[in-house]
C-alpha cells in the first residue's frame, strides 16, 4: 500500500541551496485511522515545524487520508517516536532529505539556454517568452499583465492565428513555487502548439479558431526563491504587516468563498489566504486580466502538482456546479485521453469531494465569473517523487497532459455556439 516517495532537490543549481541545510530532515507518510489519530497529527503540527505536502494543511487531514509531511532534522526522531507510541501507521519515506535533494536533476551537467526537457529557472523562461514571440510573430505575442510583489513583469503569451472576434482559453502554471513540473507543462504546450500547427489537424483548427492565453509562471518571486534559497517554498514573497512570516498562498487569495475553509488566517501557515481577496499583486493581475477579457474567455485551465487529478468546481463548497454532468463527462473523457499514452491513471471530480475543501482558488473564482469550463490539473505523481519529479518525467508528463488539454479545448470549440 505504500508508494516509496523519493524526493529530489535542486542543490546542483545554486550553492545557496546547499546553505539551507536539509541534512537530516525526513519525509513521513502516515494514514490516520480515526479521529484520535488525526488529533495526534494535529498535535505534531502544533508543536513542531511540519511542512505538509499532501494535503496542503493539517486542517484538511481526516481519517483514512494519506498524509505526506516533512520534518526538521532536530525533530524527526521525536516525531517517529511519537508516531510509534501512538500506534499511527507510518513510514519514513526519506531518511535524509539533503541526500535526495542533491540528486534532483537527472544530469549534473546543465545545458545552457532553454530546454523543454529540463527545469528552467525564471531568467531562462523570461528570455524564452521573448524569443518564442519574436520567432513566431504570426501566431504569438507577448503581453505584460502586471508585476509581482518584487517588481518583476508577469509575461503572458497570446497564441493563435490573428482574426476578429475570437474566443479564448486561459491557462496558467506555477501558482505554487515548488511545483516545478507545472511551468514545464506551460512551456511544453506552447512548443507543441507551434511545432504541430499546420501538421496536426486538431491543433491547427484550435489555433485558427481560438486564442490561447498562456501564463507560464504566476508566482515568479516564489519560483525564483525555490531556485536560490529554499526548494520547498510554496507561497508568494510578499511581506505581511505585523508578521515576521513571508508570503501568501496565491491559490487561497481569490474571492471565491475566501478564507472560509481549507485556508488559514495565520500568515505563517502555508495556506495563508492573505489580508483580503486579491491582496497579492500576482492574483490581482491575473484576475484583472480575466475580468477585462471575460466576454471572450470560454475556458480556464490551471496546472498544479501533485496527485494525478483533474478537478473542477467547486472546492470552497460541496455545492455542485450547474453544469456538473457536463464537466464530469469532459473530465472523464479527458482523463481517458491522458491515460491512452502511458496508462497514467487520474482521479476526477469536484475539488471539495475529490481532494479536499479549499476556498479562494482561481478555478472556483473563474467559474463564478461565468466561465463555464474550469479545470485544475494536478500532474504527476501520486507521491513517489511528490513536488520534485525527476527531469526524465517531464516529457512523458507533458505529452500525456497535452492530450487532455487538447480534448478539453476541442470540446470547448465545438460547444461555443
Amino acid at each position: 500500500m505504500w508508494a516509496l516517495l523519493v524526493l529530489i532537490g535542486a542543490a546542483a543549481v545554486s550553492a545557496d541551496l546547499q546553505d539551507l541545510a536539509f541534512d537530516g530532515q525526513k519525509v513521513f507518510r502516515v494514514i490516520p485511522q480515526n479521529d484520535e489519530q488525526v488529533e495526534i497529527i494535529n498535535s505534531l503540527a502544533s508543536n513542531m515545524q511540519v511542512d505538509f505536502w499532501q494535503p496542503d494543511s493539517v486542517t484538511l487531514v481526516s481519517p483514512q487520508m494519506q498524509v505526506d509531511f516533512r520534518v526538521e532534522a532536530d525533530k524527526s526522531f521525536e516525531v517517529e517516536d511519537l508516531l510509534k507510541e501512538s500506534g499511527v501507521e507510518y513510514r519514513v519515506l526519506i531518511d535524509n532529505l539533503q541526500a535526495a535533494l542533491d540528486a534532483q536533476f537527472d544530469s549534473k551537467a546543465r545545458t545552457t539556454g532553454h530546454s523543454y526537457e529540463k527545469y528552467n529557472n525564471w531568467e531562462t523562461i523570461a528570455a524564452w517568452t521573448a524569443d518564442i514571440a519574436a520567432q513566431n510573430p504570426a501566431l504569438v505575442s507577448r503581453i505584460v499583465i502586471g508585476e509581482t510583489y518584487e517588481g518583476r513583469p508577469m509575461y503572458l503569451l497570446k497564441m493563435g492565428k490573428r482574426g476578429p472576434n475570437k474566443k479564448a482559453i486561459f491557462m496558467d502554471c506555477g501558482f505554487h513555487a515548488r511545483e516545478w513540473i507545472s511551468p514545464a507543462f506551460c512551456q511544453w504546450f506552447v512548443k507543441e502548439a507551434l511545432e504541430t500547427y499546420g501538421k496536426d489537424t486538431v491543433m491547427t483548427t484550435l489555433l485558427n479558431s481560438l486564442d490561447f492565453y498562456v501564463l507560464p509562471v504566476v508566482n515568479i518571486d516564489g519560483y525564483i526563491y525555490t531556485w536560490t534559497k529554499d526548494r520547498m517554498w510554496r507561497k508568494t514573497r510578499s511581506k505581511n504587516a505585523g508578521s515576521r512570516c513571508i508570503g501568501t498562498d496565491p491559490n487561497r487569495n481569490f474571492n471565491a468563498g475566501w478564507c472560509t475553509v481549507g485556508a488559514s488566517k495565520n500568515s505563517c501557515d502555508s495556506t495563508y489566504c492573505g489580508s483580503a481577496p486579491e491582496s497579492e499583486k500576482e492574483t490581482k493581475a491575473l484576475a484583472d486580466f480575466i475580468r477585462e477579457h471575460r466576454p471572450t474567455i470560454k475556458a480556464y485551465l490551471t496546472i498544479h502538482s501533485y496527485s494525478q487529478m483533474l478537478l473542477f468546481p467547486y472546492s470552497y463548497t460541496y455545492k455542485l456546479p450547474s453544469n456538473y454532468e457536463e464537466l464530469n463527462s469532459i473530465a472523464d473523457a479527458a482523463s481517458k485521453q491522458l491515460a491512452s499514452l502511458y496508462s497514467t491513471e487520474y482521479t476526477y471530480g469536484p475539488g471539495a469531494t475529490t481532494i479536499y475543501p479549499a476556498a479562494g482558488g482561481s478555478d472556483d473564482w473563474a467559474y463564478d465569473q461565468g466561465i463555464k469550463y474550469c479545470f485544475t490539473f494536478e500532474l504527476r505523481d501520486t507521491g513517489r517523487y511528490g513536488f520534485v519529479l525527476p527531469e526524465s518525467q517531464i516529457k512523458p508528463t507533458c505529452e500525456e497532459t497535452l492530450l487532455a488539454v487538447k480534448y478539453i479545448a476541442n470540446y470547448v470549440l465545438e460547444h461555443l455556439y
